[in-house]
């Protein structure tokens, strides 16, 4: 398992809408400013689905990302399993006036175990910047 993190200075709702929400989703989901997410659906609910188109902003590259959701406790937890059966946890603590974000996940076969902590992280970021914005 591989594990990132960060602290976002907002409340509760504010995160949870921003990591939740398709158009929130599509302004923070990318791990550099060369890529963007063109598309978001996300259907909050347990075994239910979410999809991200995940894009090169030069048109070279797409792929999309997406899984079923195991687990959704609003405002505190959401797992879910991706297409090639890798697990993913997601942990809010809520501390107030900021929440911490702990993304756990199972680690692929093709990348270093370091680049893919590196892009989950860069990704977290992103979303830490974009939701204190």
């Amino acid at each position: 398992m591989i594990t990132v993190q960060t602290i976002v200075h907002k409340p509760i709702e504010t995160v949870w809408g921003k990591w939740t929400n398709p158009e929130d989703i599509m302004q923070w989901n990318n791990a550099s400013p060369d890529w963007h997410t063109p598309k978001a659906e996300n259907d909050l609910r347990v075994g239910s689905v979410f999809s991200y188109t995940m894009a090169a902003k030069d048109g070279s590259f797409s792929f999309d990302f997406g899984g079923t959701y195991t687990n959704v406790v609003e405002h505190h937890k959401i797992e879910y399993v991706l297409g090639d059966g890798r697990r993913v946890m997601i942990d809010f603590s809520n501390h107030g006036d900021s929440v911490t974000v702990t993304e756990t996940f199972d680690p692929e076969t093709e990348n270093p175990h370091e680049m893919q902590q590196a892009g989950w992280q860069s990704i977290l970021n992103n979303f830490k910047r974009y939701t204190e914005q």
